[in-house]
């Protein structure tokens, strides 16, 4: 009697461990042929990005006879590669940053708020899946979608928060932040007394 109720509760905290809310989207989809002795096997390869918008991202491909199946296995496989991006103000990167792969290059840079996704294709994809708003990106190498997304993921991996700098170098985070300049109060009332005297001796 005793052991009914705690087989179902370990089952249900179980299901919410495995089944976190993860966002996925499918990049590309094409169809692959093997030769055989009896012919062709076709099938299809599906490349699929899968995120939490919250700063985690995946990638993965699979293949399958069918559609469907292929898509599952690309999206088992995001799901065991996922990485962690640190995000600035939870909508836009830290930083500018450059990502390869191959014959892929890739061009990422911070934006102000407002400014939104400006990126194509397979790019857009990965940030909309990681949970960025406003990025500038540009892709300058090539344009396979397997490479421009192992681009991206690559530059990403590079992004470094400050906090991340800060304990590298032993130091606080105020220490490595660059310091805003405050509005000089003093030279402009002394500019003003400048300004004035010559007026008083005229007088």
């Amino acid at each position: 009697m005793a052991r009914e109720p705690q087989r179902d509760g370990g089952r249900g905290r179980r299901d919410r461990d495995e089944a976190p809310e993860f966002a996925d989207r499918l990049v590309a989809i094409n169809r692959v042929s093997k030769t055989v002795k009896g012919g062709k096997r076709f099938g299809f390869a599906a490349l699929v990005v899968v995120g939490d918008q919250k700063g985690r991202v995946g990638f993965g491909k699979g293949k399958a006879k069918e559609v469907p199946e292929a898509i599952r296995k690309a999206t088992e496989s995001a799901k065991r590669g996922m990485i962690r991006v640190p995000l600035r103000e939870g909508r836009t990167l830290h930083h500018d940053v450059e990502g390869r792969h191959g014959a892929g290059k890739v061009v990422m840079r911070t934006a102000p708020a407002g400014t939104g996704i400006i990126a194509g294709g397979p790019m857009r994809a990965v940030f909309e899946m990681l949970g960025i708003q406003d990025v500038v990106a540009k892709s300058l190498g090539s344009q396979n979608p397997y490479n421009m997304v192992r681009a991206t993921v690559d530059g990403l991996q590079r992004m470094a928060s400050p906090r991340m700098v800060a304990q590298r170098r032993g130091k606080k985070v105020a220490d490595i932040l660059p310091k805003r300049d405050e509005a000089p109060s003093g030279p402009t009332d002394e500019a003003v007394e400048t300004n004035a005297a010559p007026a008083e001796a005229g007088i």
